[in-house]
């Protein structure tokens, strides 16, 4: 069984932090990188984040399907991106630099490639770092730690049967299939035609979804019995409090957006522009 967005427990450093720590260190990542097209900036991230997931101790061979989905989802959009502004990396760094053209408007500039570029740096500075997020946190630990910062516990406690509850569908939608198989039921693909796949799998989404309506009638009367949410205040199992580490992560991810938004004013503006 194949499996995604799951928290993979190991002994590391990053296993270490608070829920909170991460998600905090996630946001100051995803912000220095999404604001930013300073490409020295963005080649080093890449670097760092893959330096962190080895750090973790989390096998590629746990996440490559989350990997592969991100790798081909970022082809896609610099394909788009190159379809339907062919010009836009001439028009930000104000030059034109032809490599050769393809035909009609689809000419390869240099200014568009190094555009390009960028947009490629920018997914593998943070794809990394969510993958990090969801292998390394453990959910109701995560709900502790947004408690513990302010946010309410109802709303932390959704986030971690959210959490929780992927691994139970994967595993619910993996029995469904091996039964639906054992009756003769084939979705392999090469097997059979694109039609009679996505039929097969219908055949499969429908019983998960009963099946999980129903999880979810038992969980919400599980906690309405249990008066959950009666109180505005509850106890965690998992609460552990800021240690040192915590807070030099999150020293390190402001330094970070702190340099991405002086690069700005030494670039003269969100881009980088060796063309100059």
């Amino acid at each position: 069984m194949i499996n995604i967005f799951n928290y993979i427990e190991r002994k590391s450093p990053i296993h270490k932090l608070t829920g909170a720590t991460k998600l905090l260190c996630l946001l100051i990542w995803s912000l220095a990188a999404m604001t930013t097209f300073d490409t020295r900036l963005l080649a080093v991230m890449p670097i760092l984040a893959f330096i962190l997931f080895f750090v973790s101790r989390i096998k590629f061979s746990e996440v490559k399907v989350m990997f592969w989905f991100t790798f081909v989802f970022m082809i896609l959009n610099n394909l788009l991106i190159f379809l339907f502004s062919p010009e836009h990396g001439t028009e930000i760094y104000g030059s034109r630099t032809v490599l050769f053209t393809i035909f009609w408007r689809y000419v390869v500039t240099s200014e568009q490639l190094f555009y390009q570029l960028n947009v490629v740096l920018k997914y593998l500075a943070t794809i990394p770092i969510v993958i990090l997020f969801v292998s390394t946190t453990d959910p109701s630990e995560f709900a502790a730690s947004l408690n513990r910062i302010g946010v309410s516990y109802k709303i932390a406690y959704s986030v971690s049967l959210a959490l929780r509850y992927i691994p139970d569908i994967q595993r619910e939608y993996h029995d469904i299939s091996v039964s639906q198989q054992a009756r003769g039921l084939e979705i392999a693909l090469g097997k059979q035609s694109l039609i009679k796949r996505l039929k097969s799998a219908v055949d499969i989404l429908f019983p998960l979804i009963v099946s999980s309506m129903d999880r979810i009638e038992i969980i919400a009367n599980a906690m309405e019995l249990r008066g959950f949410g009666k109180d505005k205040k509850r106890t965690w199992y998992n609460s552990r409090p800021f240690a040192v580490p915590d807070y030099l992560s999150i020293a390190f991810c402001v330094i970070l957006a702190l340099l991405s938004i002086c690069l700005r004013f030494v670039d003269g503006g969100r881009y980088f522009n060796p063309f100059i």
